[in-house]
């Protein structure tokens, strides 16, 4: 029996090194490890051999099954590897070549989408007289919930599902409103004023053809006497028909959100499919862009402003909608890739 184990193995080598990919080896695993497989047989024989052929031959069965199971995994990782390398090279562009970029069409230099949208964006509103603004990424509980009219116990957090440190204060800010308090914080600012602040933001979620973890936007407070509704649909639309060049369809309704009293989700009729219906719209036909409101009195003491002489709005843009709506773009994801023929394409721009 015991010589039937090492044959058993010397065999089993012999038919390995024969697989010539993955599924080979996936199928001829069982022969020898299944339930039906060539070691379960020896296994079920033991009830039939003597107490002292069993301390041999088991220690014996399972020493050739580890062998087995290892140089399965070993022989499917290098498979793997290979997989990964024929891909790499069918794939590699060598940036440093310059004659193979411009064999292949491509520029080894240039913007990214969302930079070429932002400075435009920030163009348009350093022209209506706006600052422009900046803030941390990685933010405290404080500047990202708490002076936003968001305690510990409001719902609204939940609506944002958040990325935490350790110490359970600090966090990645989950949008750039943060930057409003920090704002209206700045020594010496006192209203009127109006300015917005770009960046990244961060959020836990399931990505999809409109959705990222990680995505940009762009958010706007102006606060003086007297600010109404119509002072934030007239930057509004001023702002998308420089970006589009044209008249762009919008509607407003109702949105709650806890930084502004009333709120407001601002969609503009989906440029990928022209209002019927796709991927990007999830099939409404409209597309969620620009949530706004009138600044909550709560936001507003909490930097200092005295509510009963001054009141404001903010917005916050969605860069990267705002890019694929512009660029005729159906799926976010193509935007926090890494493929440079796609990002090369809008150099011209």
């Amino acid at each position: 029996m015991m010589q039937k184990l090492d044959d058993l193995f010397t065999q089993f080598q012999s038919e390995l090194k024969d697989c010539k990919n993955k599924q080979e080896i996936l199928n001829l695993k069982p022969k020898y490890l299944g339930k039906k497989g060539e070691i379960s047989n020896i296994l079920k024989s033991l009830k039939d051999a003597t107490a002292e052929q069993r301390k041999e031959i088991g220690p014996k069965s399972n020493e050739v099954k580890q062998n087995i199971e290892q140089l399965c995994a070993k022989s499917l990782q290098n498979f793997e590897i290979e997989e990964i390398n024929q891909k790499l090279a069918k794939n590699k562009i060598d940036i440093t070549m310059t004659n193979s970029v411009k064999e292949m069409g491509l520029r080894s230099t240039g913007y990214h989408p969302v930079t070429l949208i932002q400075r435009e964006v920030e163009d348009i509103f350093l022209s209506m007289g706006f600052e422009i603004l900046d803030g941390p990424h990685i933010e405290d509980d404080y500047h990202n919930f708490e002076a936003l009219n968001i305690p510990s116990d409001h719902p609204a957090r939940d609506m944002q599902d958040t990325f935490w440190f350790k110490d359970s204060v600090h966090l990645l800010r989950t949008h750039t409103s943060t930057i409003q308090v920090r704002g209206m914080e700045m020594e010496g600012r006192k209203p009127p004023f109006k300015f917005v602040g770009p960046g990244k933001v961060f959020r836990c979620e399931r990505t999809d053809a409109s959705h990222e973890m990680v995505f940009h936007q762009i958010e706007g407070m102006m606060v003086g006497e007297d600010v109404s509704v119509s002072h934030l649909i007239y930057f509004m639309k001023t702002l998308l028909s420089q970006i589009f060049k044209k008249d762009v369809e919008v509607r407003l309704r109702p949105g709650f959100f806890p930084f502004v009293e009333p709120g407001f989700e601002l969609d503009i009729k989906c440029l990928i499919c022209g209002g019927k219906g796709c991927s990007v719209c999830k099939h409404t036909g409209w597309v969620e862009l620009l949530p706004c409101g009138m600044v909550h009195p709560n936001v507003l003491k909490y930097g200092n402003i005295d509510t009963d002489k001054y009141n404001g709005f903010a917005f916050g843009l969605g860069l990267d909608r705002l890019v694929m709506m512009k660029y005729g773009i159906d799926d976010i994801r193509h935007l926090h890739g890494a493929d440079l023929r796609f990002m090369t394409q809008f150099h011209s721009f």
